[in-house]
């Protein structure tokens, strides 16, 4: 059964020793397709050339909220243009981080507004950063409604959760599900209905607790993470293979 990892940067300086190695494990551990999300303009190349290296890599391109302090007003334009020029599934990565004590959350909601407007004009799905910040997306969500997406490490409660899937969004589970102190993440993981969860990496970071806590994380990872939610729910394990990748594919219709 063939595995969607949603949401992971194989083009970060992590990977540029063994990238190929790290695409090589992925499709020995069955992961079919993965997402590749940019986080500001300077990176759109990399994430481009990556997905035109290896055939599993599919782009996303957004400005990431922890970078919008670089960003420029023209960055904006220049995001709309590599949509509507290049193959995309999804403006992402995208959203609000008020996890960050000096963040400027004035500047993050602008270009979060923005993008939401870009990928309202071109009919694209979202993918989402939401850390410490899940009322503040969904106030602009229910404001610029979009098509849907993926609000990824989602570790909201279960009220902003059902909000998110009302809004036509699934939720990505992934490394932090698996530790065993993520107690409020786990029941969400196995109480949420199936149709809500996607399986994401978010490589190299959120490594799963066999990782420890500096481990790098990589896409081949996914088989076990999934292992862990089809534990969690109690469910059998092709099963839950089998929903993850349809959602996965229903949220970002050009997988």
């Amino acid at each position: 059964m063939a595995l969607v990892d949603t949401h992971c940067h194989l083009d970060a300086a992590e990977f540029d020793a063994d990238r190929a190695a790290v695409a090589c494990r992925a499709a020995a551990a069955g992961v079919e397709v993965i997402v590749v999300p940019a986080v500001e303009r300077a990176n759109f190349g990399a994430v481009a050339s990556v997905c035109r290296e290896f055939p599993a890599c599919v782009p996303a391109y957004g400005i990431h909220p922890l970078f919008v302090g670089r960003a420029r007003e023209e960055d904006l334009a220049a995001l709309r243009a590599t949509l509507l020029c290049s193959p995309a599934v999804a403006v992402g990565e995208i959203g609000l981080d008020f996890f960050v004590p000096d963040g400027d959350a004035a500047r993050q909601e602008f270009f979060f507004v923005e993008q939401l407007k870009i990928a309202r004009e071109l009919g694209l799905p979202v993918l989402l950063h939401v850390r410490k910040a899940v009322d503040a997306v969904l106030k602009q969500l229910r404001r610029i409604r979009v098509r849907g997406g993926i609000a990824h490490a989602f570790n909201g409660s279960r009220q902003q959760a059902d909000e998110f899937v009302k809004l036509g969004f699934a939720l990505g589970f992934g490394g932090a599900m698996t530790h065993a102190r993520a107690t409020h993440l786990r029941e969400l993981a196995a109480t949420l209905p199936s149709a809500a969860l996607v399986l994401e990496t978010d490589a190299p970071d959120i490594p799963p607790a066999w990782l420890g806590g500096a481990g790098r994380n990589e896409p081949a990872q996914l088989p076990r993470i999934a292992a862990v939610l089809a534990e969690l729910r109690g469910a059998p394990y092709d099963e839950l293979l089998a929903a993850t990748s349809a959602n996965a594919r229903r949220v970002l219709p050009a997988l």
